[in-house]
């Protein structure tokens, strides 16, 4: 299978689940600020890992996880029906912390900035 086809599902289920996401009734998932980091489908799109990360930390993350995993079965059936693939990946749901590290060199920098305008 090209690795070309391999990256267009990734980004369609990325495009699906966050579309999903954005549905569920779930207070786990739907208080939360997340993001879908990426979506590494494997080669034979039988499985698909799905990293999400919360503004709020890597503690919200994981308790949104949990929620999205109780919708697996939901989250899953959406996405074979919108995308019209032949075997519809099963979904893992991984916290991750990118946007925390992301927000915090974000503010190393500003720091950074910031001794440099008072010199």
């Amino acid at each position: 299978m090209a690795g070309y086809r391999i990256d267009r599902i990734s980004e369609d289920i990325k495009r699906e689940v966050i579309a999903v996401i954005r549905e569920l009734k779930d207070p786990r998932v739907m208080d939360k600020l997340l993001t879908v980091v990426r979506v590494d489908v494997s080669s034979d799109a039988s499985f698909a890992k799905v990293y999400i990360s919360a503004i709020e930390g890597l503690a919200a993350a994981k308790n949104a996880v949990k929620g999205l995993e109780s919708a697996t079965g939901y989250i899953r059936r959406e996405i074979g029906k919108r995308l019209h693939l032949r075997k519809t990946p099963e979904l893992k749901f991984i916290a991750d912390d990118s946007i925390e590290h992301g927000m915090s060199i974000v503010k190393i920098m500003d720091d950074l900035r910031t001794d440099d305008d008072n010199n």
